[in-house]
């Protein structure tokens, strides 16, 4: 390792450290983990995951209107109680649909399980999240723009059907998921037990992407899922086994403008 990587590695060592704590998540300090953390449940957690993009304290303010109660009722209920209720790329349709969707999926299954029904074959997370995707579509097959957005659309794959590292989107929201979901400590919530942490990617958000090019631990101009794979890759030289512990210093560096 050489000098310049040691010193950053002492520098994320201390920022995950210093961050590693429940002070770090909290109304003056907005994040969607904060409301998805009051739940611990792996529906609404998706939930406040997939719309966890724009401001972090108007998504908090949205996440923080819903009643995810709603997961369990009829679909009559959701429909109505979401009348009026939209988020950026989502209108009120938008919502009821995927509401409606997670109810009916949460009936059948985990998303832990759907997930490592791909996931086990190959321990690629991004197989994972494919299924996962798809079953969304499949149990409610609705469409517009704006559910497209909120979702995401099934990954780009090459001829052997192997889904492509350059050429697809970087997938931040989905990547942030599997973090609350696998990692266990003061931030992330650990509620399944069977994927591993040296399989999981860097959320890749525009802060992350910036201050890992400044720092030097990527010199990528598309944020993509290359550039995940890359900065995943280096942080692995730092920790092998949790490399996405660096996620949120990184992120908390850009967004706090420390840089």
């Amino acid at each position: 390792m050489t000098k310049k990587d040691k010193e950053l590695k002492e520098l994320l060592e201390k920022e995950v450290d210093a961050r590693n704590n429940v002070e770090e998540l909290s109304l003056d300090r907005p994040d969607p983990l904060f409301i998805a953390k009051r739940h611990n449940d792996e529906y609404i957690s998706l939930i406040c995951a997939l719309f966890a993009y724009g401001k972090a304290s108007l998504i908090m303010k949205f996440l923080d209107s819903l009643d995810f109660s709603l997961l369990d009722k009829s679909e009559d209920k959701i429909r109505k109680s979401l009348k009026g209720f939209y988020y950026r790329f989502q209108n009120e349709k938008d919502i009821q649909e995927f509401f409606i969707a997670l109810s009916r999926l949460k009936k059948q299954n985990s998303l832990n399980e759907i997930f490592l029904n791909a996931y086990k074959n190959t321990n690629n997370i991004c197989e994972g999240i494919d299924f996962l995707i798809k079953a969304i579509y499949d149990i409610n097959p609705y469409e517009s723009r704006g559910y497209k957005f909120l979702l995401s659309s099934s990954f780009k794959r090459d001829k052997e059907k192997n889904i492509k590292q350059i050429g697809n989107a970087a997938y931040k929201r989905w990547f942030m998921y599997l973090r609350w979901m696998v990692r266990n400590d003061n931030l992330d919530m650990g509620l399944w037990s069977e994927v591993s942490l040296s399989d999981l990617l860097i959320p890749l958000d525009t802060h992350t992407f910036n201050v890992s090019n400044k720092l030097g631990l990527i010199n990528r101009k598309n944020c993509d899922l290359y550039a995940s794979y890359l900065l995943t890759n280096k942080l692995k030289e730092f920790d092998s086994f949790d490399p996405v512990k660096f996620d949120f210093a990184l992120y908390r560096i850009g967004q706090e403008k420390i840089l």
